[in-house]
């Protein structure tokens, strides 16, 4: 066999399959057109491979003896095999022109997961431990360090003790939701420092949570049994800015003063409480503020006055007869405002005032005439944005009797919706 067809056989590197014929003839084979030198040189640029007879023995010997030499390959610990996935990456994206790097992979990116460590009966997969639907009774061992997102939904969990979470250090959302926690130990959230979304809804809780996570974004706690929100219960959470805590039996009398210091909330829900007036003294970076279906009877002067950023206002569902001229003046922002499903017998005064306005929920209400100008201002370029829905249908207003220009600030007449009351 001739040195190439050894080559071929070795599975060496050749460029394409013109390199694995047999290797050009000596000067003995009757080439005397040109000589050897040039021959091999031509043959070599046509083939695209380099093959020497006379060397090849050599080589291969010197490369077997030093094969024999070599240690053997043993492995070290775990790194072993990360680092030597790393490397290649950076020199492919070095070769690619990429930004440059010190030829040292990253550690951080390297963090070794714990794939292997799944709790009997749950589904893990790319940090998402899911453990919910399986009656569980307490919050579950062998969590893998790594687990980012933790479902433990629709279980029988009755208490969080102090070392339910140890170790999870990485979790960045905690569910739940729908089981039966009446009792969380003061420190059992501490060692989850990166936590950004708690959803608690729908357990047994009568207060809320104390020593919560100041990394903390996001807590959903409705559908309790929290009477009351102590002043302090909220202090540190400087990050904080979704609350979701309706469906509990709160009062308006269960806010202590200052229960919301510190807080720079955007969105805020009390719905489904037992209010009976706005509640005093909530974050004043509000955008989102939504007490509908309580029981709050009316809207007086000052109740909006520390909420200017207000642009989605929700007071739909509760007795509301009355709201005081003046009370919308303090939301210059305004873009959504629900009353719908109270028992106001007018239209709101104010409403042309805000420039920003554009959706106006009045439907099942005891409106009984609209005004031309009780929507839009006086005169034209004062909006500056037009209604893009205004609902006063189920009340008992003579439809017919309105006047076109009363909407002549709407982008399109379908916004309007009118007619269906019944007695």
């Amino acid at each position: 066999m001739t040195a190439c067809g050894q080559l071929h056989l070795l599975g060496i590197g050749v460029r394409g399959d013109r390199a694995t014929g047999p290797c050009p003839a000596s000067s003995q084979d009757g080439g005397h057109a040109e000589g050897p030198a040039k021959r091999l040189k031509r043959r070599a640029k046509e083939n695209g491979a380099l093959c020497m007879p006379t060397m090849w023995p050599l080589w291969l010997l010197a490369s077997l003896l030093a094969l024999s030499q070599a240690l053997p390959f043993e492995q070290k610990g775990f790194w072993d095999f990360t680092l030597d996935d790393g490397l290649p990456m950076l020199n492919d994206e070095e070769a690619s022109g990429a930004e440059t790097t010190s030829g040292v992979p990253d550690l951080d990116s390297l963090t070794p997961t714990f794939s292997a460590m799944c709790p009997f009966g749950c589904h893990c997969h790319l940090r998402v431990v899911q453990c919910s639907d399986l009656g569980l009774k307490s919050v579950p061992k062998e969590i893998s360090p790594d687990t980012t997102l933790l479902d433990l939904q629709n279980n029988d969990i009755s208490e969080l003790r102090k070392d339910d979470f140890k170790g999870l250090q990485h979790l960045y959302a905690l569910v739940l939701v729908n089981n039966k926690i009446s009792k969380i130990h003061e420190k059992a959230f501490s060692p989850l420092r990166k936590l950004q979304k708690l959803y608690i809804s729908k357990n047994h809780l009568v207060e809320i949570p104390p020593n919560l996570p100041s990394s903390l974004v996001e807590l959903r706690i409705h559908d309790n049994r929290i009477r009351k929100v102590p002043k302090g219960v909220f202090s540190g959470l400087r990050n904080m800015n979704c609350i979701e805590m309706g469906g509990n039996p709160l009062e308006n009398s269960g806010f202590e003063p200052g229960a919301f210091d510190g807080l720079k909330l955007n969105y805020l829900r009390i719905s489904e409480a037992k209010l009976t007036g706005i509640p005093k003294d909530l974050p004043e970076t509000l955008n989102e503020l939504h007490l509908d279906h309580n029981k709050i009877q009316a809207i007086e002067l000052e109740d909006l006055l520390r909420y200017s950023k207000l642009y989605r206002l929700g007071l739909g569902h509760n007795q509301i007869r009355m709201i005081e001229n003046g009370s919308l003046s303090f939301l210059p922002t305004l873009r959504e405002l629900h009353l719908d499903n109270n028992k106001l017998s007018r239209v709101p005064s104010g409403l042309p005032d805000l420039k920003l306005l554009q959706v106006v929920y009045l439907h099942t209400n005891n409106i009984t005439k609209v005004g031309v100008n009780d929507f839009c201002p006086v005169g034209f370029g004062v909006k500056r944005a037009y209604y893009n829905g205004i609902s006063l249908f189920n009340n008992p207003v003579p439809y017919w009797e309105v006047q076109p220009a009363t909407f002549r600030c709407v982008t399109d007449r379908l916004a309007i919706q009118f007619g269906n009351y019944k007695k």
